[in-house]
Formats: C-alpha cells, structure tokens, sequence
C-alpha cells in the first residue's frame, strides 16, 4: 500500500470518527444523567435518548462498513438491496429529507456501489433544511451510470468537496471533509469513467458518475 493510499484511509477514519462523536458522546450524556435521575419520567427520557443515540450509532457504523470498508466480503458484486438499507436511515434519519430510490435490483461491481453510497454521503450534505434526495443507477454492461439529485429549499456544496470531486483540488489540501469526494473520483476515474456535477438552480444540485468496468 502507498503512503498516498495510507493518508487517504486515516482521513476516511478520521470522516468515521467525526461522524461518530455526536451519537456516541450523546449516549455518554445519557448514561451520566440517567445515574443521577430518580424521577421516573426523566429517566424514560435518558433511556429514549439513549436509544436513539445508539440507533444513529450503528447505523453510520453499517454505512461507513460499506461505503469505505469491505462489506458483502471480498466479492466482486454487491446486492443494490444492500446498499438501500443503510443509505435509508442516513437519509431519512432526521425527518427532514426523504428518500427517492430507482436503482436495478440487479447485482452492481462494489466499485460502483462505493461509489453511489459516497456520492450519497456527499449529496445528503448539501441539503441543510433537508429536502428530497432522489438515487438513480443503470448498469449497461460493462458501463454503470449515478445519477443523485439534491432537492431542497437550501442546497449548499462545500466548494473544498466540488473541487476533490471534480479533480481542481491539490492532493496536499485532502483532509477528512474532502477525502470521500477525493476517493470517488479516484475510483470513477479508472478506466476513463468521470464524475459530474450540475446546479440548474439554488434548489437544486445533481451528482453524477459514469464508471467503466
């Protein structure tokens, strides 16, 4: 393994382990409160928030298994199915956005699905009042096309991101906020594939990739 691939995997764990904090450290709260409470109705909110925090917990950990690790094994294909389970409570965990998905049933190369589970990651982002996020995939062959739309009252992509994802960003500037945009070029890239990115307007962003396999 390079140091370049090295740096980009401690920047993917760094990504993890930001994302992992706030449900983590809420259920430390929890658990810290609910050693002090005697009031029974405060207690039952100490055990609710503890559910919810370890909810939100595991259900990053089985994205983040798939989206950066080797989920489904060391196999060549993914089940799309997969992939849906653990994008749907990214996305619609917080009530605000919900979850368009038009993607084959068919089996898709593991490339192709890390590459539409960052591109989620990324597009889910963008939507700071939430919104609709719609997921779209075709597989001809030996050529698989993303397609993500971003639609909500406010779309924001961070400009550091736009820039990994369309290859204008130093390699030296990479940190954990830009490294899974930086890592879904690098795999689409292979074998002449491309990422795109679209603003028709303020309320909406569209994420696209082709990849050649």
């Amino acid at each position: 393994m390079s140091d370049t691939q090295i740096d980009l995997a401690s920047l993917l764990c760094s990504r993890l382990c930001h994302d992992l904090l706030s449900p983590v450290g809420a259920m430390n709260n929890g658990l810290e409160l609910l050693a002090d409470e005697h009031d029974p109705a405060m207690q039952k909110r100490c055990m609710d928030l503890l559910s919810d925090s370890a909810k939100s917990a595991v259900d990053k950990l089985k994205f983040f298994r798939l989206a950066f690790g080797a989920a489904g094994g060391f196999g060549d294909m993914v089940d799309p199915a997969e992939a849906k389970a653990v994008v749907e409570p990214l996305v619609t965990g917080s009530g605000r956005t919900t979850l368009e998905w038009a993607v084959p049933s068919a089996f898709f190369p593991k490339r192709v699905i890390k590459i539409l589970l960052n591109l989620v990651l990324i597009a889910n982002d963008t939507l700071v009042r939430g919104g609709t996020l719609s997921v779209g995939a075709e597989d001809r062959g030996h050529e698989q096309e993303i397609v993500i739309s971003a639609n909500g009252p406010k779309v924001i992509l961070d400009e550091a991101i736009g820039a990994a994802l369309l290859g204008q960003l130093d390699p030296s500037q990479i940190d954990s906020r830009t490294a899974a945009a930086w890592m879904v070029r690098g795999l689409a890239m292979r074998d002449g594939g491309l990422v795109q990115l679209a603003q028709p307007d303020l309320e909406h962003k569209i994420f696209g990739a082709i990849i050649r396999t």
